[in-house]
């Protein structure tokens, strides 16, 4: 990266997140309240620490391979570390309105 190089901002990170769903639910991680936090760190490096829906779910693995592939098209971007985490535990009121009325969750 030369001197006139510059990196995503944390909002780019997580508008391009919208573009990973959860194979199982068909919404995105960001309005299903999946991503925990993200940190664009110095160099490039791209943290997310995102949950899934319960413990052992089988999409974890395609929401972390997701999570790379969207986030590495953004300009800048020299590394990304998905963190999957489970505390807190993902509950319903962490969807976005728009997610629970889709799902059939009370707003």
């Amino acid at each position: 990266m030369d001197a006139t190089s510059h990196f995503p901002t944390v909002s780019q990170v997580y508008d391009v997140l919208k573009q990973v769903e959860d194979p199982e639910l068909g919404i995105n991680i960001v309005d299903l309240g999946l991503v925990y936090h993200v940190a664009v760190q110095p160099g490039g490096r791209v943290d997310v620490d995102f949950t899934v829906t319960y413990p052992g779910c089988p999409a974890a693995q395609d929401i972390y391979d997701g999570i790379i592939e969207k986030v590495k098209t953004l300009e800048g971007v020299t590394e990304v570390s998905p963190h999957l985490v489970l505390d807190p535990p993902w509950r319903y009121s962490f969807m976005s309105e728009a997610a629970r009325l889709e799902l059939g969750y009370p707003i």
